[in-house]
């Protein structure tokens, strides 16, 4: 995750050769490689929320631990969709090189929908892993 982040604060999100190379592979119209970076935003945290979970609560694991896992991730990311708009309020002559929605208007829902994704991913091919290693943790 992180380095997909610097990847994305080194070039610019819009900029970044492995969305250009996506853009062309996919016949997409702008480069999507923030796309990615939402959906790894959705990925780790959901793990990383349900470990707190099942750590902290009296949870057990099923369908509330992953309904609540994917909407915290959520909400996090709903945090970070918003951080981005008041830095762009905060300097509007630099919004688009900030954010990199390449005239996309719905971008932000799109990002939103990519951690979605991502924190379903997530739990469904990390979950049986997770709740082997909390086993081992348990029996130490």
């Amino acid at each position: 995750h992180a380095v997909i982040l610097m990847l994305g604060a080194h070039y610019s999100y819009a900029k970044v050769p492995l969305g250009f190379w996506m853009e062309d592979w996919f016949g997409w119209t702008r480069n999507n490689y923030d796309k990615i970076g939402h959906l790894m935003q959705g990925f780790g945290p959901a793990i990383y929320v349900r470990e707190l979970l099942v750590r902290t609560s009296p949870l057990k694991p099923g369908k509330w631990l992953a309904f609540l896992s994917v909407a915290v991730s959520l909400g996090f990311s709903a945090l970070y969709e918003i951080i981005e708009w008041a830095a762009s309020l905060s300097n509007p002559t630099d919004t688009e090189a900030f954010l990199g929605t390449q005239g996309y208007i719905w971008d932000t829902q799109t990002d939103m929908f990519c951690c979605l994704i991502g924190s379903i991913l997530a739990l469904l091919l990390l979950s049986k892993l997770h709740n082997k290693g909390l086993s081992k943790v348990r029996k130490k």
